[in-house]
């Protein structure tokens, strides 16, 4: 064999290698969203190492996340099964005002008040769930008009039952135990997080309920005629997003101690922008828990980094905005590339 076959087969061999990982990444997201927050979380740490890797900071940061997850479990059921939800952030604060007023009126120093509060959000949040679901599946309506719609009229019946305030009257074992509450020295509100979004990931890859959202995300049509009974089965998935931000409704009241009426109003794009950055497509069809995870992990990372080198806070705005342009974009590409 000459030298100059040889040099032909390593160059051969070397292309190869670069179009095996490049299809990796390419299958595989989540593998670059994690290099992604590797660089941003880098970036902070050699910027502002005092404070951007301070025990407070990390903390804040975990807690952030875990509440960002609980509306990003949610949101990641609805975009596999190719919908969206634009209401998740006005449910939470609806089924927050429900469940303070439920506690208040029962007393916050009744020992059943924060559980018959726990009861009261999930079930709020899931009532609008299947309101969205009916709509949405039954009805046939655009989802994302059906959302945007029960935005609007959950968080004007927040601000009428509230009378456009927040709300005092938080038990303080609630926010004790669970709010302020550590083990180990990590938050409890992200070990519940982390140990819902196991709970979510093995349902979404491990059961058939996950195998159906992705088929009917892929083919809804396909899905029907394989004996899936699509609009039972995406009147759940509302329900389950709803249900989610419900629960995030409840422990924002546990870490706040009132309810935070005008801190939400981001709070569907940056979910929205978990579940893409992830490697979810708006189209449905893919996503993983995993990715949604690490997704996460950078509009809060972005967000508090922002605020440590001294950018005024509605920067986070813009970050997350061109965070989540340019994921679709690369979704976008990402596809095209499989087309080819």
């Amino acid at each position: 064999m000459t030298r100059t076959s040889q040099d032909m087969e390593a160059k051969e061999r070397m292309a190869q290698e670069k179009r095996t990982i490049g299809t990796m990444i390419l299958n595989r997201p989540e593998i670059m969203i994690f290099i992604a927050f590797a660089i941003i979380f880098c970036a902070f740490a050699a910027v502002r190492p005092d404070a951007f890797l301070s025990m407070i900071n990390i903390r804040n940061m975990t807690t952030e996340l875990a509440m960002m997850m609980f509306l990003s479990v949610g949101m990641t059921f609805v975009i596999v099964s190719a919908g969206i939800d634009l209401s998740v952030g006005a449910i939470l604060v609806f089924s927050g005002v429900c469940s303070v007023l439920v506690m208040r009126t029962l007393g916050v120093d009744h020992p059943l008040s924060p559980w018959i509060g726990l009861l009261v959000a999930m079930l709020t949040g899931t009532v609008w769930g299947v309101v969205n679901g009916v709509f949405v599946a039954r009805a046939g309506l655009p989802p994302l008009i059906v959302t945007l719609a029960t935005m609007g009229i959950a968080l004007g019946g927040a601000r009428l039952l509230s009378g456009g305030v927040d709300l005092t009257g938080v038990p303080r074992s609630l926010v004790n135990t669970i709010g302020v509450g550590r083990v180990f020295g990590v938050p409890v509100l992200f070990l519940i997080s982390a140990a819902f979004t196991v709970a979510a990931g093995i349902v979404l890859q491990r059961t058939r309920f996950g195998l159906h959202t992705y088929a009917i995300g892929s083919n809804p049509q396909g899905a029907e005629r394989a004996g899936i009974n699509v609009t039972r089965h995406l009147l759940v998935v509302y329900a389950i997003s709803g249900f989610c931000a419900g629960l995030a409704g409840y422990l924002t009241l546990s870490r706040f101690a009132a309810t935070t009426i005008a801190g939400h109003s981001m709070d569907n794009l940056k979910a929205i922008t978990a579940v893409v950055l992830g490697g979810a497509s708006l189209f449905g069809g893919s996503g993983t828990m995993a990715g949604t995870a690490i997704g996460a992990a950078i509009p809060v990372t972005l967000a508090s980094g922002l605020v440590i080198i001294g950018l005024p806070s509605f920067w986070q705005e813009v970050a997350v905005g061109i965070v989540l342009l340019a994921a679709v974009l690369f979704d976008q590409w990402r596809r095209k590339r499989r087309e080819y």
